[in-house]
Formats: C-alpha cells, structure tokens, sequence
C-alpha cells in the first residue's frame, strides 16, 4: 500500500512588478521583514537570508513576547522563474514543508503561483494556509506598489 499523498495548497497573483523585481525582493532581507510571515499582530524581528541553493532563511516574529521562527532551506533558485524551498516553524512542528514559487513574466508585470505541500496528515491546516498565501502576497504587491488581486486554487 502506498502512502497517502502530499496536501497541496495553490494561490496565483498577479504583481504589476516584473518578475526579475518580484524574485529578488522575495530574498531581498530588508523586503521580507516587511511581509513575509507577518501581521499587524506579528511582526518580524529578524530576518536572515542566506540566498544561494543550500542556504537557509530564518525569520522570526514575535507572540506574546516569545521569539517564534519561521525557517528553511533552498533547494532550487532560478531566477527570475523559480524559487523552490523548505518551511517549517520549529517551535509547533518538527516537519517541514515544501514550497514553489513560480514566476511567469507578462506584458506587464508578472503571475506568481505559490504551491505549498504539506504532508499528508495536514488536511485541517488547508484552508487557512490557503488564505494565509493569499493575503501575504497580497502584502507583498503592495509592498512593491501593485495592488492585491489574487486566484484561490483547491
């Protein structure tokens, strides 16, 4: 019997940014603390991007006083279509998760399409991670002077 397959979890968002502006503020430290794992509630302290195949991120906010991070490795960097990395935060789970970022360039702008699989015992977290994509790269548009257009995939 095989194992149960990945969860997967797909948002795609249009930027008015180019691809090439949109890839390297993705692992541009300084932009991340701006959107990346944050909210109003929760915002990131620190932010460290080694962006190189092999080097790690840590970026890390703060709930109810307590630093929590969010971490991962990079495993494929293509610039400026394709960034695929690991994603765990230690502090709830000892697992990490796999995401691809794609990036197709347009006319104007870009289309960015977000893929995160989570393992197969999962499903509960679905939807919310499906919204929480959503609504950081919407931040992220706005960050780089876009607006907040986003498709939803099941």
């Amino acid at each position: 019997m095989s194992p149960p397959p990945n969860i997967q979890v797909r948002v795609t968002h249009r930027f008015k940014a180019s691809a090439e502006r949109v890839f390297d503020a993705w692992l541009d430290p300084e932009k991340a603390r701006q959107w990346l794992f944050t909210t109003r509630a929760t915002p990131l302290v620190r932010a460290e991007i080694d962006a190189r195949v092999g080097g790690l991120f840590r970026l890390s906010d703060l709930r109810d006083g307590e630093e929590v991070e969010h971490t991962g490795k990079y495993l494929e960097l293509d610039r400026p279509r394709r960034l695929v990395f690991t994603f765990g935060v230690p502090k709830y789970s000892p697992d990490y998760d796999r995401v691809t970022v794609d990036i197709v360039p347009l006319d104007s702008g870009c289309e960015v399409t977000l893929t995160h699989e989570m393992s197969p015992n999962a499903e509960q977290y679905r939807d919310g991670a499906q919204k929480e994509w959503a609504r950081l790269l919407g931040n992220f548009d706005a960050l780089l002077g876009g607006d907040s257009r986003f498709v939803p995939h099941g």
